[in-house]
């Protein structure tokens, strides 16, 4: 008679392959899957959205606004600048920026620091540009690496866990300009906003930071992703994984949630839209708790009805104008 444990070892041997396999194959599927998550979110083509190629401080235009009333905050010809991140592995990185001075040389300056796959042409840059500006403030329009004229590192977004040291690059140019620190402030739009709010935690000498429509977490933000393109939030880990293997970036090495303490007894603002589907309103919520918390001069907290992503400064012009040139006059000083 056969041997009964000779039998089963005979039909559990091709169980145990079978097994492998498939284990195997759905691991390279999730890993392909994830690469091409992580691809869709990070990879940039430098190039500004289309409808904002051709707008400058001078000229620009907002769908769904007047055009008088748009060039009511037109600005005078900026100086093109060149300046070096605070990346000390790239030194060579050259990021372009928009200077156009207040009214007095040593008054206050705010960085404009625009979102992901866009740049300082960026319809949610200029407007807030001028608004400020026209009440004296001067203002300083980056492009992040990787976007807009600045230079290419690798192509790739690294959700703020690098380009925050370019926002630190545009801080260190204002202050040797003259303008002088306590009178320096960021204001930074979606991703922009996440990457801003992390440079002002890493430097204690920015004065203040505007806040709007950032994340708080760079996990919750992918999975918000994720749940907006359609795909499935088990992802997420893998994409995060992909950061590391492809691109060699920590994703979550720095985040803004992570940032607030540092913020104890600073001027902050944050700004959010209610209808927003891409980054929900609830990331404002827990950067709020997270200021509370921490001590932080909450000076403003805004949920704007109606607001998509990055649109309340669209949305609501009059009230924003109003709210962000009392945030930095008060931060900073008047003019």
């Amino acid at each position: 008679m056969p041997d009964e444990t000779t039998g089963a070892r005979r039909w559990l041997r091709p169980l145990a392959t079978g097994l492998a396999l498939l284990v195997a194959i759905l691991l390279v599927g999730y890993l392909v899957a994830s690469y091409a998550v992580y691809d869709t979110l990070a990879a940039v083509s430098g190039e500004c959205h289309e409808r904002d190629a051709g707008d400058t401080p001078q000229r620009f235009g907002i769908e769904g606004m007047d055009e008088d009333a748009v060039a009511a905050y037109a600005m005078p010809a900026p100086l093109d600048v060149e300046l070096r991140s605070r990346d000390a592995r790239m030194p060579d990185l050259t990021l372009r920026a928009w200077w156009i001075p207040g009214a007095r040389a040593d008054g206050p300056a705010v960085i404009l620091v625009h979102g992901w796959k866009t740049c300082r042409r960026d319809d949610n840059i200029l407007l807030p540009a001028g608004m400020l500006h026209r009440h004296g403030l001067g203002v300083l329009l980056l492009d992040q690496r990787d976007h807009g004229d600045s230079d290419d590192e690798d192509g790739r977004f690294a959700g703020g866990s690098e380009e925050y040291l370019d926002v630190l690059g545009a801080w260190d140019w204002l202050v040797a300009q003259g303008v002088p620190e306590e009178r320096i402030g960021i204001l930074g739009m979606s991703f922009g906003a996440a990457t801003s709010v992390i440079a002002g935690g890493e430097e204690a000498g920015v004065r203040a930071v505007w806040a709007d429509s950032s994340f708080a977490d760079i996990g919750e933000a992918a999975r918000a992703f994720l749940v907006h393109e359609g795909y499935p939030e088990v992802l997420e880990p893998g994409a995060q994984l992909m950061a590391r293997l492809v691109g060699g970036d920590d994703l979550a090495a720095k985040s803004p949630l992570g940032a607030m303490p540092r913020y104890a007894g600073r001027p902050f603002a944050i700004v959010h839209g209610a209808a927003d589907d891409f980054l929900p309103w609830r990331f404002a919520a827990e950067l709020r708790a997270a200021a509370e918390a921490g001590g932080v001069d909450l000076r403003e907290y805004w949920i704007v009805p109606d607001a998509g992503h990055a649109r309340s400064v669209i949305e609501e012009p009059e009230a924003y104008e109003q709210r962000l040139v009392a945030f930095f006059a008060g931060a900073l000083g008047a003019p």
